[in-house]
């Protein structure tokens, strides 16, 4: 039986394979818009906005999947083809559904029984288990799966799209969402089920769409049709599709089409990251200041204040901003992970690893903040931490081999029985 601590870890190794094979894009202010998105269909699903996180992969094409019941991803190809909130909401509800429905349970159930789950924890661990730490997605996700068993855990039946369908359209059209946003998706991929398999974007085919089930969705969606948008969904759309944008695009076609932006705040937002993406530092803050004197209390673009300092190596400026930004938004792991990173290239390791231990308790899947964190340990001259949670690194990266040899070194600088011996343990017991 696993312990709860090792079962959390286990589930974080695995997703963390996932995310680092896959690319999850982590950015706090294109995971709140996608939050606030989420919020209205979720509740009417009769699950937590709370406990189920919106996470984005970097992959052009279109696909959404879910996987466990606490995550769900959504590529950032299929972000950017959205053109409204409705859009974007309706695959959300899609497999906020497959949730409620209980379909990922049964999946999972099948799997288990067929034994095909070979390693299918460590394949997901990455986009899982860390960002709640729970016991209960680590031994359920620590299933394992390579091939065709992660395309078998990952498809849908056509029973089990039709009662997603119908799920979703009841969620949205009970949150106030015009239901006409799910045929508009479906559009993007109609024609696609003539393609040959290896043309077809993922989303078709682990989600089967058939001419019935297309028809079956207008004729649903057309008897809500005059339902209006949420100006405060198409701010939190257009602001999350503009920055993800901003960041993906060439800063040459941001910067020529930034003045089409919804609004003036996330206009100079998209020209900011444009301008510090192509090394002009001087425009890129002139452009965020101006966001900010429109929004003087938004966290997140203190957050791209900061990182843009940080990208331009003003290492105490950055620290600066990113202070702003964390008293603003004190609980969010990610701001208080740049911080760290900032104090730390500043030179003031003491503060930095004191802030970079607070991230690790918020959000310990981070590869990126471990590596930071084990810089400030060896600078402070504690260099067993530093192998400890270099092995932690290194076990969320997939190399066990390596992760065993830094937890080896670990368990030897520390007071056996303690909280950190114990986390150095949990690596060296992954089989």
């Amino acid at each position: 039986m696993l312990s709860l601590r090792f079962a959390a870890f286990v589930s974080l190794m695995t997703c963390a394979q996932i995310a680092q094979s896959a690319g999850l894009l982590r950015d706090s202010d294109i995971e709140e818009g996608l939050s606030r998105l989420a919020s209205p269909v979720l509740i009417a699903a009769g699950l937590s906005p709370v406990s189920i996180k919106v996470l984005v992969v970097d992959d052009d094409r279109l696909n959404a999947f879910v996987i466990d019941r606490r995550h769900i991803f959504l590529h950032s190809g299929l972000i950017l083809r959205s053109k409204t909130p409705e859009m974007l909401q309706s695959v959300i509800a899609h497999e906020a559904a497959h949730i409620a429905n209980g379909h990922i349970a049964r999946r999972r159930q099948a799997l288990q029984l067929s034994r095909n789950a070979a390693n299918f924890g460590t394949a997901l661990a990455i986009a899982v288990g860390a960002a709640s730490g729970s016991g209960e997605a680590a031994t359920g996700i620590a299933l394992g799966v390579h091939g065709s068993a992660t395309r078998e855990f990952l498809s849908h039946s056509r029973a089990e799209e039709s009662s997603a369908d119908q799920s979703a359209l009841g969620y949205m059209v009970r949150s106030g969402i015009n239901p006409m946003g799910m045929v508009d998706t479906l559009d993007l991929f109609v024609g696609q089920e003539n393609l040959v398999v290896g043309r077809q974007d993922p989303y078709v085919r682990s989600h089967p769409l058939t001419r019935d089930r297309m028809r079956s969705v207008e004729t649903m969606a057309m008897a809500h049709d005059d339902l209006p948008s949420d100006p405060d969904m198409i701010y939190w759309h257009a602001r999350v599709v503009g920055k993800l944008s901003a960041f993906q695009r060439a800063p040459s076609w941001t910067l020529g089409r930034f003045k089409d932006s919804h609004s003036e705040d996330i206009e100079h937002m998209r020209s900011a990251i444009a301008h510090g993406r192509a090394g002009s530092l001087t425009s890129a803050i002139q452009s965020i200041e101006r966001a900010l004197a429109l929004r003087p209390d938004d966290p997140f673009y203190q957050d791209l204040k900061a990182e843009l300092y940080m990208r331009n190596r003003a290492f105490s400026d950055s620290a600066r901003a990113y202070k702003k930004a964390h008293d603003l938004r004190p609980k969010d792991a990610i701001i208080l992970a740049g911080y760290g990173r900032a104090l730390l290239a500043a030179g003031k390791f003491s503060q930095a690893l004191d802030i970079l231990e607070q991230a690790r308790v918020r959000d310990f899947r981070n590869s990126a903040l471990l590596r930071d964190l084990g810089v400030a340990y060896s600078k402070l001259g504690k260099h067993a931490m530093a192998s400890l949670v270099t092995a932690e690194r290194y076990a969320l990266r997939g190399r066990i081999k390596d992760a065993k040899v830094h937890a080896n070194r670990a368990a030897a600088g520390l007071p056996v029985g303690s909280p950190s011996w114990q986390r150095a343990q949990d690596v060296l017991d992954i089989r």
